[in-house]
């Protein structure tokens, strides 16, 4: 009986949780799957590549975080998730390891939306510079990192100042529930 109630409190938790073993998920609940446009019962076994926009995306976002969940055995970030209809969603993410040694071996995380606009579409660049600023990242560092010049980073700012209706890039991210 009590092992039927948790899984009931895990399936209709308001919250997005996820377990994932070597970033594969292996459960979630109702809430999580409904969030990025998915049938939980779709989800198990199935890659967390699925969530962004590029392989490219996807490798590197898993070193994020690894000291923090080796030391502590926790993290929290936001970031950018694709949702299955293809738009991003701006999202608090926590995470915790059940095997501090090897983080990603046994994850335990959740999502919680912060942006509370419609869907917002960005290309990979923008994602990438968002994701960047939101690291406190300079236009020279965000540059350094994508291999990109410092030019192309302020015209991609330019595009977002403009598609946002904002006075500067640093407003984006209060509007998405970032820090900015």
């Amino acid at each position: 009986m009590e092992t039927q109630l948790a899984l009931l409190a895990f399936n209709a938790a308001p919250v997005a949780i996820v377990l994932t073993e070597q970033r594969v998920i292996r459960a979630c609940n109702q809430t999580f799957a409904r969030l990025l446009g998915y049938r939980a019962e779709d989800l198990p076994g199935q890659s967390f590549r699925l969530f962004y926009g590029s392989d490219e995306e996807f490798e590197e976002i898993r070193d994020i975080g690894l000291t923090l969940l080796r030391e502590t055995g926790s993290y929290t970030d936001e970031r950018l998730v694709r949702h299955r209809a293809g738009h991003v969603l701006w999202c608090r993410f926590r995470a915790t390891t059940l095997a501090p040694e090897a983080p990603l071996d046994r994850l335990v995380m959740s999502f919680a939306p912060i942006h509370e606009g419609g869907p917002v579409s960005l290309s990979k660049r923008e994602r990438q510079v968002l994701e960047l600023m939101n690291r406190r990242l300079t236009s020279k560092e965000i540059a350094a990192r994508l291999h990109l010049s410092p030019r192309t980073v302020d015209d991609v700012r330019g595009r977002l100042i403009k598609r946002f209706g904002v006075r500067r890039a640093a407003d984006i991210l209060p509007m998405l529930g970032g820090r900015g």
